[in-house]
């Protein structure tokens, strides 16, 4: 493989795969849970997620390759732990790739009422694919300008927004203030509702770690990833509780339901008549990215697991450009699925109305997965390089006991899951995925693997 990801393509990459189209259309179902605490809520969130980036920013420093956590898990736990992740990252990216794929065909729908739903995403899977085998740098390119237009919304949505809220802008020149941030409650659902919106709060941040599969092919790996790990955890901090912040300033949050899209509201409220139109440009570019991210980071978890023999060596092929095309072409493939499905659902299972919820739900647990490894790979990491630990210069902050903090608060999160109805579904999909897996490990791989 070739490093072609500049450092620009980094931090974006790292932005675009945290911010998708959750924030833009589905930011109210957080707040139904708690109320404006959910701001609480994202900043935990945030603080746990920096600590996890720092503990695979350690290791990427001194051993910078493609797979990374994966790899890492490997080596420091078990070849099963390696195994796992990198099937749970495949997983959850095809997934979600699917899932946005679904997604694609509503949105262009708006504009083209009567267009079939499976023709956009024809269109979209085999345009990524293509990209994606082209060159890891069109990959960056393209992951570059779709996280640009979602950065560059949010930041301008929270621009109008201080305008409503300090100047009164597109409300006669009366400003709204803050005081629906604590008018109809702050900790509205209790203890209970806090902790399920945290638990979906956490979801919404999966793929951050997306950053940690780049460091094969990235330039200048050292630098460029401090870099990125430093600065990208703190700007997706302000992006998501800047947004979400406004919104509940403007909007009371027991009326978001009758908002529609807040993002939407918030535009059209400055007389921007089109509004509706920009934001659905902007979730499309959102779907796409979430699926580019899926095409890459799987692809290059396939091309580990191969380069593991639990793949056939046909995965470890590149083709002229440094890119793994047989890996590429199965997770489109696998992506495309989802086009599939929400073709052929409807027509035999009368509640698959819904079938972008039912196909995305089931991503949480194995997106967390590489979050465990992570933190306990970098625990025995430290075991082993310890003469490196003394002069390096991007230690994981208050270890071993952030490690342990993280990983309690992870498997909290995961408990109050399964105790949610809306969540515990998925979280038994995850369970029974990785139970299969690990089956499928001792059957076939158990005591053969040979780590290149």
């Amino acid at each position: 493989m070739k490093r072609k990801l500049s450092a620009r393509q980094m931090q974006m990459i790292a932005l675009g795969g945290t911010i998708g189209v959750g924030l833009f259309m589905g930011a109210t179902s957080t707040i139904k849970w708690t109320g404006p605490s959910v701001l609480i809520a994202y900043a935990i969130a945030g603080v746990f997620l920096y600590l996890i980036m720092r503990a695979l920013g350690e290791m990427l420093y001194v051993d910078p390759d493609t797979g990374s956590f994966s790899k890492f898990a490997t080596e420091y736990i078990h070849p099963l732990a390696g195994y796992l992740t990198a099937w749970s990252n495949i997983f959850q990216f095809v997934v979600v790739g699917m899932s946005e794929m679904i997604a694609i065909g509503g949105y262009f729908e708006f504009w083209w009422p009567g267009l079939p739903a499976w023709i956009p995403g024809i269109v979209a899977i085999t345009f990524l694919c293509l990209a994606n085998l082209i060159s890891v740098k069109m990959f960056g390119e393209l992951e570059f300008w779709f996280a640009l237009i979602k950065v560059v919304t949010i930041i301008l949505m929270i621009i109008v927004g201080l305008g409503l809220i300090v100047f009164g802008l597109g409300n006669g020149f009366h400003p709204i203030g803050i005081s629906n941030i604590w008018r109809h409650g702050f900790f509205t659902g209790g203890f209970k509702g806090f902790i399920f919106a945290l638990s979906i709060v956490l979801a919404s941040y999966q793929g951050i770690e997306l950053i940690g599969v780049t460091a094969g092919e990235a330039e200048n790996p050292q630098q460029t990833l401090v870099k990125a790990i430093r600065s990208t955890v703190f700007r997706i901090l302000i992006f998501y509780i800047g947004a979400i912040f406004v919104i509940l300033s403007i909007y009371p949050w027991n009326e978001l339901n009758n908002v529609g899209s807040p993002f939407v509201e918030t535009f059209a409220k400055i007389g921007i008549t089109a509004a509706a139109s920009i934001i659905n440009f902007v979730v499309i570019t959102a779907a796409l990215s979430g699926a580019n991210s899926g095409i890459y980071s799987a692809s290059r978890m396939s091309f580990t697991l191969a380069n593991n023999g639990q793949l056939p060596k046909r995965f470890l092929k590149l083709n002229r450009h440094g890119v793994p095309f047989y890996s590429v072409v199965a997770i489109s493939l696998g992506i495309f699925l989802g086009v599939v499905l929400d073709f052929i659902m409807p027509i035999f299972f009368k509640d698959a109305d819904n079938v972008f919820v039912m196909v995305y739900s089931s991503s949480v647990l194995p997106g967390m997965i590489p979050w465990f490894v992570i933190l306990i790979s970098q625990l025995e990491f430290r075991k082993q390089h310890r003469d490196q630990m003394a002069k390096h210069p991007f230690k994981m902050p208050l270890s071993p006991w952030s490690n342990y903090l993280t990983l309690f608060f992870l498997l909290l999160t995961l408990v109050f899951m399964f105790f949610n109805p809306e969540t515990r579904i998925s979280i038994i999909v995850g369970v029974v995925f990785l139970a299969i897996m690990t089956i499928l490990y001792f059957v076939k791989f158990h005591g053969k693997v040979k780590v290149d």
